[in-house]
């Protein structure tokens, strides 16, 4: 088995509201390899996403442990923690969370020269021109569709090439035919890529193309469960 790129030991996440504490999740535990795509899915509000977050370090567990590429988050600050997502982790969310002031070429670059690239307007331009949107560069979000915003997304997110792609419900503001061109085009730039993919989503048919679903219930970890090589084929046909 390949090396873990994620490891999740009994972590717990407890918040306090006005009726007192209110568990969102408890005793989570699992282990990623890298390269592997994995879905979490479960019914809203049962934690997925709050747990994504606690896999880039966005948020802090009550308690346990969140390993990235070997290295345990939560012995880190702010900024370190900031520094190692900038290294290993991509993300695409549901509502784009491109600059409005940046063009198409500008949000994708930005990543790369905060990393320091010379080459940044290169690289961010062929990675346009991948996704289909190399006559888009100079256009702003506020004229593009939804599914060309989140092809930048998707553009900005592999741009840099990240060990992990972290994605929470990126179809979930496009109608069906973009949603399920994006995707393809998600799991396309995957394989390419060589990325962990680690995806929260509400769709059956998205779930069953990763190789592994984790099933989470009420802020529990209820069922790890592994899609074969033919259902994984179908779902992608």
């Amino acid at each position: 088995m390949s090396q873990a790129i994620i490891e999740v030991q009994g972590v717990n996440k407890q918040v306090q509201d006005a009726s007192g504490q209110l568990t969102i999740l408890h005793d989570i535990s699992f282990t990623l390899a890298a390269r592997e795509s994995v879905a979490i899915v479960g019914a809203s509000g049962s934690g997925k996403s709050t747990l994504l977050a606690l896999l880039a370090g966005l948020d802090r567990p009550s308690s346990g442990t969140v390993r990235l590429a070997g290295q345990d988050l939560f012995v880190l600050d702010e900024d370190q923690r900031a520094a190692l997502r900038a290294r290993h982790v991509g993300f695409v969310f549901q509502s784009f969370q491109l600059l409005a002031n940046l063009t198409a070429l500008e949000n994708v670059m930005l990543p790369l020269e905060l990393r320091g690239d010379r080459d940044a307007r290169a690289q961010a331009t062929q990675m346009l021109q991948r996704v289909g949107l190399g006559q888009r560069l100079s256009h702003y979000p506020r004229v593009l569709s939804g599914g060309e915003q989140q092809r930048v997304a998707l553009a900005r997110a592999f741009v840099l090439r990240p060990d992990v792609l972290l994605a929470d419900e990126p179809t979930g503001s496009l109608d069906f035919a973009t949603g399920q061109a994006v995707m393809e085009l998600m799991f396309e730039l995957n394989r390419e890529a060589g990325t962990t993919l680690v995806l929260v989503t509400h769709d059956a048919a998205i779930a069953a193309r990763c190789q592994r679903q984790l099933r989470i219930d009420a802020g529990r970890l209820v069922a790890i469960s592994t899609s074969s090589p033919e259902s994984i084929a179908a779902h992608a046909a």
